[in-house]
């Protein structure tokens, strides 16, 4: 699907949580692009939703929302246990799809939508914001470029202080913990730094829930490198991230996986090379910026969040929650036991 290079890419909004509305208002910052309409389970939400953030169009049921003949691309923004039924959704109804991190709970879930993707030739991509970051692209260009030479560590963390409640982090038929919503940043950064890993280590805290509190990792890789990761929803962390390679070392500031500025540090140098970023909006934007790129050039998928590491990915954080024991009441049980 190809879209017209003069034509506003006309986004529908699939969820009002709160994601859902940090895409929309920052969105009002993309000069080629308008949210037309968004759906929600109840039609209350979906209009309260429209009328806060200005959008023309409102439905209550997500299968009006992917309907539309007006939604261009549909943005996927509902717990991540509905990820794979909304995907399909949409795809089935001839729409690309920008779908919120992460991917989907399981490697067979996520494997499932990239082929109903390919067959049916339409765009699914991850929206691992991140990756399309103004400071993310510029430490890409020193990855390329050979800079830090031979890549021997990447470090990140990802930790946030949520007490127990209602917070969804903390619901187990919702998928919560820590894990899948705030590990796959640094499980990601390290994937996208490194590939595929050869060996997967972790170990981790369950709460009373059942889901994990704290989850550490390490991910060894064939070239001999490192990827020591980690993950809490039990308090605020550095959040803190670092590539270091034989020639040098990239160390990105607080917060890493958001728009932020780096480091570059190289051997026998008197003081680092600064990177600033002066911030403007959320950074949303920048993936639907790309989103839109690629749908103008008729692209099925993004060569910087590839549908294929997407995959590799899930498989990573289905191997760690194996590991470590966690398990979600929405999946089937399997055989063996595991995930």
């Amino acid at each position: 699907m190809a879209i017209d290079r003069n034509d506003r890419i006309r986004w529908g909004i699939l969820g009002t949580g709160g994601i859902a509305g940090s895409f929309a208002r920052d969105l009002q910052l993309v000069d080629d692009a308008e949210v037309v309409a968004v759906g929600s389970r109840r039609e209350e939400s979906a209009a309260d939703f429209a009328g806060r953030l200005d959008i023309p169009h409102s439905y209550g049921s997500y299968e009006k929302l992917v309907a539309d003949p007006m939604v261009d691309v549909v943005y996927v923004a509902t717990p991540q246990t509905a990820h794979a039924t909304n995907i399909r959704l949409a795809l089935e109804a001839g729409k690309p799809v920008l779908c919120e991190k992460p991917f989907t709970i399981t490697a067979a879930e996520a494997s499932e939508v990239v082929a109903l993707a390919r067959q049916r030739g339409l765009f699914l991509m991850e929206a691992m914001w991140t990756r399309f970051l103004p400071h993310m692209r510029r430490v890409d260009q020193l990855l390329r470029s050979g800079t830090l030479g031979e890549i021997t560590t990447v470090v990140a963390d990802h930790g946030q202080r949520i007490p127990a409640g209602e917070h969804r982090l903390h619901r187990p038929d919702l998928a919560g913990g820590a894990l899948l919503d705030l590990g796959v940043y640094p499980v990601s950064f390290a994937s996208h730094v490194l590939g595929r890993p050869a060996t997967v280590s972790a170990a981790g805290t369950l709460l009373s829930s059942g889901l994990d509190g704290q989850t550490s990792m390490v991910l060894t890789h064939e070239s001999g490198a490192h990827a020591m990761l980690t993950t809490t929803l039990g308090a605020r962390t550095p959040n803190r991230a670092s590539i270091t390679g034989t020639e040098g070392r990239i160390e990105i500031d607080d917060v890493w996986y958001a728009p932020t500025s780096f480091s570059l540090l190289r051997p026998g140098s008197s003081a680092p090379e600064r990177f600033e970023h002066q911030r403007v909006g959320g950074g949303l934007r920048h993936q639907a910026v790309e989103v839109g790129r690629l749908l103008r050039a008729g692209a099925t998928e993004s060569p910087a969040m590839p549908l294929d590491e997407s995959v590799t990915i899930m498989e990573t954080m289905d191997e760690v929650r194996r590991q470590i024991g966690l398990r979600f009441p929405v999946e089937k049980t399997a055989a063996d036991g595991s995930p």
